[in-house]
């Protein structure tokens, strides 16, 4: 979870009110922190959101009370025309396409705040945007600039500037081997031919994203007020994101900001021509029902709007539907523009929550007392980690949430998959891990975008971080996937069985003489069909079947997916639906 130091002095200006050592720490829970360490100069906050990238500044923090003591932040820029223009080229398109910015004049820039500034581009761009992969920021004194301003690609070896920590000028080449930023980020740009790069009308070199800033025109000192802002990436929504946050924190600092219009050479997801900072945020419905089923009680319409607004939602009195606890009415709500975190109608309900305060929800005793004990699924599971551990294997344990790259691409799938018939009866494994995927509409990370359908990727990513380790490898993992109904018209969640064998000499055989021991140590009988998977070799690959249905499959790894994982032993694997065991 992410964790930040303040300067006490400057937290109290973006309050407007002294701490109180008692109180402050009650404050916290609406953001969701806690007090690591309180000197007598600062404090050391550790907040417990990871989904909340606005709250991780001192400027986040003080907002969020702010608002809810009843002092409104109203950001008029975002309603603002652009003053000046950025330009996107046609190449950098297809590196690291997106750019946002704007220009903020009157903020004064202490010691304190520059701390601070430098502290959120670090926080947004390292946690938020991947290590600077997804999402970075630059800062620069917008008086050395002249508009418009280019992003383009540049030749590495002839571009030149002289980058922050450097008295002389290096080549774009030369930063990425020498400089400890280029040295630390130029994974990212690895065998680009040509660099991006952000240039004034001048033609002189703002910085090279998303590594350095240029020392003449990209440094900022205590003292300044007038600044340009930027942030470029390879995702428009969380580019966007990142500026509207950081001109919420100018604004709040007490600055000016005019909004800058960023001219794309082709159609984005917000049109060729974006004015940043942008508000995307539209309203979402929510029904009283799902606050009463996840609260655990009855609560009024006004009562909603009322803590909502105290969190910086905006609520319109027009669309709600009724006004007492028990019309079952529902209201439209809309997140403030310095968030993009909403998910699921729970998300608001947990901000009422906070807002309201969790101490102010009485709890109930059970009315029936319960002893709880081990389901018969877990106890079945068990057996099978025991025994799976007795023939040599190594339990891993993955995230649920994976990517498409991780469950398809490296597959050797094609996606969408074509239909499979069914073998006779329609429940089991009769639809293959591919046709099932289940995509999340608004995933935070590209890494995090989908639920797992199998294990089978968790194994391969696992076994592609084991090189170094003394072969043979032998590992297995029980967990929950989530796939599409065979109708399509919902999903379902499954508990499979996965194992892997990888060494010089895996073959069919060892795995199947595992999978033979296992079934008959749990009175299992079972069958084996030919199949055809693009992730096996032809040929050494088996259909699992009890009866008539699909309990999972055994094969070879294809060798394209191993070179796809970047794995340089044979390997073979198995998976089962232990849910129909």
């Amino acid at each position: 979870m992410p964790t930040i130091e303040v300067k006490q002095d400057d937290l109290e200006y973006l309050l407007g009110e002294k701490l109180d050592r008692e109180r402050f720490p009650r404050l916290l829970a609406l953001v969701k922190g806690e007090v690591k360490a309180w000197t007598e100069e600062s404090l050391k906050l550790e907040l417990n959101d990871s989904n909340r990238p606005d709250l991780w500044s001192p400027e986040g923090i003080a907002r969020q009370i702010r608002i809810h003591q009843g002092k409104n932040s109203a950001y008029p820029f975002f309603a603002q025309k652009a003053e000046e223009k950025m330009y996107v080229s046609k190449e950098v398109m297809a590196m690291r396409p997106y750019l946002a910015g704007f220009i903020v004049r009157g903020v004064t820039i202490t010691e304190s705040a520059l701390a601070q500034l430098i502290q959120a581009q670090e926080k947004l761009a390292d946690i938020f945007g991947q290590k600077r992969k997804s999402v970075s920021i630059g800062l620069y004194p917008v008086n050395k600039i002249v508009f418009p301003v280019r992003y383009d690609l540049a030749d590495p070896d002839t571009t030149q500037l002289t980058p922050l920590g450097m008295d002389n000028p290096m080549s774009l080449s030369e930063i990425l081997h020498h400089h400890p930023k280029g040295i630390a980020y130029g994974a990212i740009l690895k065998d680009q031919p040509r660099l991006p790069v952000l240039m004034d009308a001048k033609g002189q070199v703002l910085s090279f994203p998303p590594i350095i800033n240029s020392r003449e025109i990209g440094e900022v000192c205590v003292g300044d007020t007038d600044l340009l802002v930027e942030v470029t990436g390879t995702r428009q929504r969380m580019v966007i994101l990142a500026a509207n946050i950081f001109a919420c924190n100018l604004f709040d600092r007490g600055g000016t900001v005019t909004p800058v219009e960023i001219i794309y050479p082709q159609q984005t997801d917000f049109g060729m021509s974006v004015t940043t900072p942008h508000d995307f945020s539209k309203p979402v419905t929510v029904t009283l029902g799902e606050f009463e089923k996840a609260l655990g009680e009855l609560v009024s319409l006004n009562e909603v709007k009322s803590f909502l607004t105290s969190y910086g939602y905006r609520v319109c009195s027009d669309d709600f539907g009724a006004s007492t606890a028990t019309s079952g009415g529902d209201m439209a709500v809309t997140l403030p523009s310095y968030r993009d975190d909403f998910m699921h109608p729970i998300d608001i309900v947990e901000d009422f929550a906070i807002s309201r305060g969790f101490e102010t929800f009485l709890p109930t005793m059970p009315v029936t007392a319960t002893i709880g004990s081990q389901s018969s699924r877990t106890h079945f599971a068990n057996q099978l980690a025991n025994a799976m551990v007795g023939f040599g294997f190594e339990e891993v344990i993955s995230n649920v949430l994976s990517s498409s790259a991780e469950q398809i691409d490296r597959m050797r799938i094609a996606f969408p998959a074509p239909p499979v018939p069914l073998r006779g009866k329609s429940e089991g494994m009769s639809r293959r891990p591919e046709q099932g995927v289940i995509l999340l509409e608004n995933p935070m990370t590209e890494r995090h975008a989908i639920p797992r359908s199998w294990l089978l990727p968790s194994l391969l990513r696992v076994e592609a971080a084991s090189s170094k380790t003394y072969y043979p490898h032998r590992l297995f993992e029980m967990g929950e996937v989530a796939r599409m109904t065979a109708t399509g018209e919902g999903c379902e969640t499954a508990f499979h069985l996965g194992a892997l064998i990888a060494y010089a000499e895996a073959r069919f055989s060892d795995l199947h003489a595992v999978l033979a021991t296992l079934f008959n140590s749990l009175s299992v009988s079972y069958k084996m069909a030919t199949m055809a998977h693009p992730t096996f070799i032809e040929g050494r690959t088996g259909l699992l079947l009890q009866g008539d249905r699909e309990i999972g499959w055994i094969g070879e790894i294809h060798p394209e997916v191993l070179t796809h994982w970047e794995i340089g032993m044979p390997a073979v694997a198995f998976e089962i639906d232990i849910t129909l065991l």
